[in-house]
């Protein structure tokens, strides 16, 4: 008789353990969804922020280059097509000038060069759209093992007992599926 109690007792706290086990499941494979979710966001607020920022800085050192490049080519062609000696004096110390603005910059910021702000860019905007697509991935992955476990034996009884339901993956729209474009 008392064999027979403890017995019962052992087998009512195995179902216990049991049933705690499965509830625990899944409430910390619902967390990763949540918590993998959340990172998209994250993620996808990092680009937002980041990619119109790194645009622009490009930008401005583009611009930048091409302004002193410009005035470098500028004074060039005044040197040489300048008409007597003043004349070339005059464009010579123009061109110097602005050489000394292009030494200065170059001498400043020795990696201030358009192209390397170009791969930066470039490099970013990949390693971003690298960050997002794991991110997704991640979440999807996550549903899929919430989903097997509502789905198998004995996850199934469990998962309808807590009401536990199938989660959706994440679909990517035709418009989020589309190249995204850099315009300088």
């Amino acid at each position: 008789m008392i064999i027979g109690l403890w017995l019962l007792i052992a087998l009512v706290a195995l179902v216990v353990i049991i049933f705690a086990s499965y509830y625990n499941r899944f409430v910390v494979l619902g967390n990763r969804i949540d918590n993998s979710l959340s990172q998209i966001n994250v993620q996808l607020k990092r680009r937002a922020d980041l990619i119109p920022n790194l645009i622009e800085t490009v930008k401005g050192y583009a611009k930048h280059e091409k302004g002193i490049m410009k005035e470098v080519n500028d004074a060039r062609k005044a040197l040489v097509g300048a008409k007597g000696v003043e004349a070339k004096v005059k464009a010579d110390q123009k061109l110097e000038g602005v050489l000394g603005k292009l030494f200065a910059i170059a001498e400043n910021y020795p990696d201030l060069k358009a192209n390397t702000n170009f791969l930066e860019l470039q490099r970013e905007l990949t390693t971003t759209e690298d960050k997002v697509a794991y991110a997704r991935q991640f979440y999807n992955d996550s549903i899929l093992s919430y989903n097997n476990k509502t789905k198998v034996f004995p996850g199934v009884f469990f998962a309808r007992m807590y009401g536990f339901k199938e989660r959706e993956y994440l679909q990517i729209t035709e418009a989020e599926k589309k190249v995204v474009k850099v315009n300088f």
